[in-house]
């Protein structure tokens, strides 16, 4: 019976990490939505402008797909569309013909300024801080 209740309290825990999870996305895709960006967009803004210092404000695709938690293809998307809006620049790694680095235009630079504190008051309502 034990197990049982114990496998009952991570299910139950679970599912309250879902929820939530869904609720601030939800929220974030919300507030963000009359500036043309959703909570994924504003994600990988928010790396980008947030970049440590020796990584020049840019960053590999490669290491962004392990921080956003998107697909490779669908991160792909997403920064076409970036790029397309003017917020991300796109180029080849002179030492790695197959990487790709991604850095913030002024234009996604000023958006993110503009939108971060809708993105964190969005956090503090749905995670109650």
């Amino acid at each position: 019976m034990a197990a049982k209740t114990a496998g009952a309290r991570l299910e139950e825990r679970w599912r309250d990490i879902l929820s939530a999870h869904a609720r601030t996305m939800c929220e974030i895709d919300r507030v963000l939505h009359p500036h043309g960006l959703g909570a994924s967009d504003f994600e990988v803004l928010d790396i980008l402008a947030t970049a440590a210092p020796e990584e020049a404000e840019q960053c590999r695709v490669q290491n962004l797909v392990g921080r956003v938690h998107l697909s490779q293809s669908a991160l792909s998307r997403l920064i076409a569309r970036l790029e397309k809006d003017g917020l991300v620049t796109r180029s080849v790694c002179v030492e790695d013909r197959r990487g790709v680095y991604v850095a913030l235009t002024s234009k996604g630079r000023d958006l993110h300024a503009e939108v971060l504190p809708l993105q964190r008051a969005a956090l503090a309502r749905t995670l109650g801080e």
